[in-house]
């Protein structure tokens, strides 16, 4: 049957080897016949550093031992978090951020009346792993003695296993700093390229494993979770050490890169060669290619680049039943159903996503940032639909809601010069007694312009006069900037407030343009009655902020926290509350997801989102693929 198929080039995966020997010579025979083609350089393909060949793994940001550089409970680097120090003061530590070593005069007052919280009420976690509460490793012997044969790094180390246990959904961390997961994986192990992966998945077909892929840890969807029910040997397959460009086509600005690299590595390799995707999700330090493919993912700047649907050209899955890709790079097809659509956002229920074709632009020759001060919510949303409608939206446009404003401002760096503050209290003072702000009521949208310099100026212009329209006021280059590079510290303000009874997650949806306003704010008030009515003793942080824009709506991503003191479980309370919050994004015609993806944490309303056909359809997709549940994690169905 298989030669059958390789005789027809009918083969599973991206056509066969005669297929492709076919083409070559047809190819080779058109080069050798036109005495007028230049010469050209020879394709140059990356040797699998696993078969002899001398390359080896790029140089990462992230070292294959996660836990000599992150936190093995909280988010990010070691040396960066949020710390009070002996002066009380809330400072930023390390120099990895422009935040790094800065005071920050405003933030206690800020936790203390936003939350209620206070200094004396700290609590405690563990500072440490201790291996003696991990679970223990239990391998199938034939498979590990399979697995020696292939070279291929693994570890059973309970710190490797425990790295690549969870996500950081906060349920996830709250039990790392209180107790520990009850099911993780039984081995870690590294693949270095497609052909490793290859191996590594036909091994687990013949021994009955179970694969649960990892690529940056970074998922908000409970998607790394282990089923506690699981029996199998369960292998965390590390895609981190698969993170080489393998070419990049400068005619056909593509790159086919492999999907182990995260985001921060992908854009300097890329710049190097004068080069960028452009694509910016706030994870980007930590998140890897793979998983952006797996997740659906979007970044910041998609009114430029695209969300990762737009960018992806090209993709190399390995599964149970063989390799899936197309037998081109070609920008569009039509060949039926795209099965891009079905890699993307499977999460890693169908395979493990290898490699990845890519656009790339070359490096903008212009960058510059800008904000804008609205008088409220509401003329800010309008003025958003109005950039949205006339196509001229800035790389990124995120309009903030005046809790949110006032959660930025409290993490405002100490001012050094005098001169500054001066300035900083002139502007407040045009704002709110010249211009009549209400500063408990007005927000601010963040811009970044990138291209041509004098298209960007122009650009600038056009986005600045139709803020006017709605109300709106230059805030200055400086505010944007700062509110871009805040992005990548948030997610370490988690950290601290779970040190001081403070509890917080994101969450995020898609709406359309004519639903925002109410659901924006049904959705906050549904947060504060369900925190009232589950016994939360103090009002709880509900904001939002619209950050991506589109001709028929927007993503608008809400952060909310609250105060657990007194609460006996107080993750099973900011569940049912979190819960309710989806239940009314549903409600208001929001989507279940905009780019954090499903995972376990909302499966549970995939039929009432895409409809019981829809879910037969994925699922009749998961029994093909994956007659035998080898990439078991129970993620989407």
């Amino acid at each position: 049957m298989a030669a059958a198929a390789e005789e027809t080039g009918e083969s599973g995966g991206g056509g066969s080897p005669s297929s492709a020997r076919r083409r070559l010579r047809i190819i080779s025979g058109h080069l050798r016949g036109s005495p007028r083609a230049p010469e050209r350089e020879a394709l140059s393909l990356s040797p699998c550093k696993a078969q002899g060949g001398s390359a080896g793994p790029a140089s990462g940001s992230i070292p294959k031992k996660r836990q000599e550089l992150l936190k093995w409970n909280g988010w990010g680097y070691n040396d960066s978090k949020f710390i009070f120090n002996k002066k009380g003061q809330a400072e930023f530590t390390g120099k990895r951020y422009r935040l790094g070593g800065m005071v920050l005069p405003t933030f206690k007052e800020w936790i203390e009346k936003t939350f209620g919280a206070s200094l004396e009420h700290k609590t405690t976690s563990r500072a440490s792993l201790n291996v003696n509460d991990v679970p223990p490793s239990i391998v199938n012997e034939e498979f590990l003695q399979d697995l020696r044969a292939t070279k291929i790094s693994y570890s059973q180390d309970a710190e490797d296993r425990v790295f690549r246990a969870h996500g950081h959904c906060l349920h996830e961390i709250f039990v790392l700093r209180e107790g520990m997961f009850k099911r993780i994986p039984d081995i870690v192990v590294w693949p270095v390229c497609h052909e490793d992966v290859v191996k590594i998945v036909e091994l687990a077909c013949k021994h009955n494993l179970c694969i649960i892929p990892f690529g940056g840890g970074t998922s908000v969807s409970s998607a790394l979770e282990c089923p506690e029910e699981e029996k199998r040997t369960i292998v965390s397959l590390d895609t981190s050490q698969m993170n080489r460009i393998l070419w990049i086509d400068e005619k056909n600005l593509t790159a086919c890169v492999e999907a182990g690299i995260v985001g921060q590595d992908l854009e300097k390799q890329l710049a190097e060669s004068g080069f960028c995707t452009g694509h910016e999700p706030d994870s980007m330090e930590f998140s890897s290619l793979g998983g952006w493919v797996a997740t659906r993912a979007s970044g910041m700047k998609k009114n430029i680049y695209g969300n990762i649907e737009d960018l992806v050209i090209h993709i190399k899955m390995v599964t149970p039943r063989g390799i899936v890709e197309k037998n081109c790079q070609v920008p569009r097809m039509s060949t039926g159903p795209d099965i891009h659509h079905f890699i993307m956002g499977s999460e890693g229920t169908l395979g493990v996503v290898t490699e990845v074709t890519i656009k790339i632009r070359p490096v903008p020759e212009y960058q510059k940032y800008g904000s804008v001060v609205f008088p409220n919510f509401e003329r800010g949303v309008a003025c958003l639909r109005e950039v949205a409608k006339q196509r001229c939206a800035p790389a990124s446009i995120r309009l903030v809601d005046n809790a949110q404003f006032q959660f930025g401002h409290a993490l405002k760096p100490q001012v050094a010069s005098i001169f500054t503050s001066f300035l900083d209290g002139l502007k407040k003072f045009y704002i709110t007694k010249f211009k009549g702000f209400d500063p408990n009521i007005l927000c601010v949208a963040t811009l970044l312009f990138e291209g041509d310099r004098e298209k960007v100026l122009q650009h600038e212009k056009q986005v600045y006069d139709i803020a006017t329209k709605f109300g709106g006021l230059a805030a200055g280059e400086d505010n944007g900037q700062r509110g871009y590079m805040l992005t990548f510290v948030i997610a370490y303000i988690r950290d601290l407030g779970l040190d001081y009874y403070v509890i917080g997650e994101s969450f995020e949806t898609s709406v359309p343009w004519d639903r925002v306003l109410d659901l924006c704010r049904n959705v906050k008030e549904r947060i504060v009655r369900e925190c009232k009515e589950k016994g939360v003793q103090f009002a709880p942080l509900s904001t939002c902020r619209v950050t991506q824009t589109y001709d028929a709506g927007a993503c608008v991503y809400f952060y909310f926290a609250f105060n657990y003191r007194g609460i006996s479980d107080p993750i099973h309370v900011y569940e049912q509350i979190e819960r309710a919050a989806r239940e009314e994004i549903l409600a208001n015609g929001g989507s279940l997801s905009h780019h954090h993806g499903v995972g376990k944490l909302r499966k549970r309303w995939m039929k009432e989102s895409i409809s019981d056909v829809g879910l037969g359809m994925l699922r009749s997709v998961k029994e093909y693929v994956d007659p035998n549940n080898i990439f078991g994690n129970k993620n989407l169905l």
